[in-house]
């Protein structure tokens, strides 16, 4: 596992006023710049190999950090009743426990920011230092791991790792694929999620269907959650598709009426994103694919059962997404291939107007020599019918019968 580098911890401790080994005096420094998102995110870069694995609860305040607001959403439903509410006192929000009546707690966390929020949530619902470590590290493959249980010190958890897929507008473009990281923890009763820090999910109809009384979300336990929020991650990715099959048909227009320098970055691009699609669902088939094999005590069989639905998605999208891979790569073939004509037709117009002028420079070579006597010359009619009348027609004639005979041969 990883851990931050002798001359990285020497740096935190002089930004935490800590002294270094060997009881010399800290170094002051003055930083008046908050770290951003990046540097939070990213603060797990710089390694050291054979460290501790994980990171504990107690280092969690000792990371980077910032004051800025984060959203925090508690969901408490049943079968006859919801609320929802946005959390903005943790600490009474942490002190208190669930209502009686709720069935199901889900807590989701917008940004990844403020360790002091993680930490709190960390402690009051005991996430192992393994899963806190793969959350904070961004880019993560999508993953599944069981943590506790079984009568042991922490209470049984499944975390999951996943990609949630979307397309936001972007200046000078129709859309951008954005990759963003989503780390879910579930409990018996209770399920977190993190989400990084950009703004909105693909999540508003579960919200929909738990405010809805009846549904079967308000009927299962916090495992069907789990199933319904995977379930929109991977559906998410059908309208994808179909923004990337238009533009494959565009593309496919393009290639064959009026390919361009900027097509075949077009395709490049496509194939770019086609191929981070294929990244974050590929993995995230075997995730699903193992939820709905292996029986644990927070997913019950409703909730497994249903995980079949989920994995036939995954594996039609991936399928779909092969198939368009395919189809770029045979733009690509097809845009070459159409450069390649495009060459081949202006080589052989300029070869055709050469040929018809090998005759006509031969002609012109010979009767525009310096010479003092020429037999044309010296006769009656040479001017002015026989030079240069005679000269220029013999030339128009010559140049007229190529033509017709290259178009009888289909040269032209």
């Amino acid at each position: 596992m990883v851990r931050m580098s002798r001359h990285s911890r020497r740096q935190r401790r002089q930004q935490r006023g800590q002294a270094p080994p060997g009881g010399a005096s800290p170094e002051p420094t003055h930083d008046d710049s908050a770290p951003d998102a990046t540097d939070l995110t990213t603060h797990l870069e710089d390694v050291e190999v054979g460290a501790t694995p994980g990171i504990e609860h107690d280092e969690l305040d000792r990371l980077p950090s910032t004051d800025a607001p984060i959203r925090i959403t508690c969901i408490d439903y049943a079968l006859d009743r919801a609320e929802s509410r946005r959390i903005t006192d943790l600490p009474a929000f942490i002190a208190t426990h669930r209502p009686e009546w709720s069935a199901v707690r889900w807590i989701n966390v917008d940004g990844l920011t403020n360790m002091k929020v993680i930490q709190a949530l960390a402690r009051k619902y005991q996430l192992h230092p393994l899963a806190i470590e793969d959350m904070l590290h961004l880019g993560q493959r999508p993953k599944l791991d069981f943590f506790g249980g079984h009568s042991g010190e922490l209470q049984a958890r499944i975390f999951i790792v996943a990609r949630m897929l979307r397309l936001d507008p972007a200046p000078g473009n129709d859309a951008q694929l954005c990759s963003e990281q989503v780390s879910m923890f579930l409990g018996h009763k209770t399920v977190l999620t993190f989400q990084e820090s950009r703004p909105g999910d693909v999540w508003d109809p579960i919200r929909q269907r738990i405010e809805r009384p009846g549904t079967r979300l308000r009927q299962n336990d916090a495992g069907f959650l789990v199933y319904a929020l995977l379930d929109a991650i991977v559906d998410h990715c059908f309208p994808l598709l179909e923004h990337y099959s238009d533009r494959l048909d565009k593309l496919e227009d393009s290639v064959l009426d009026r390919p361009s320098g900027d097509t075949i970055h077009e395709i490049h691009d496509l194939k770019r994103e086609l191929l981070d699609v294929r990244r974050a669902v590929w993995p995230m088939r075997e995730v699903i694919n193992i939820m709905h094999r292996e029986p644990h005590e927070c997913m019950s069989d409703t909730a497994r059962t249903y995980m079949r639905d989920v994995y036939d998605h995954a594996v039609q999208i991936i399928d779909i997404i092969e198939t368009y891979r395919e189809v770029a790569t045979s733009l690509t073939e097809t845009y070459m291939s159409a450069m390649s004509n495009k060459l081949n037709e202006t080589m052989r117009l300029l070869t055709i107007i050469g040929t018809i002028f090998i005759p006509l420079t031969f002609l012109a070579g010979v009767y525009g020599m310096n010479f003092r006597r020429m037999p044309e010359l010296e006769t009656n009619l040479a001017y002015p019918w026989v030079y240069p009348i005679g000269f220029w027609g013999v030339c128009v004639l010559t140049a007229v019968g190529m033509y017709v005979w290259f178009k009888r041969r289909r040269w032209l």
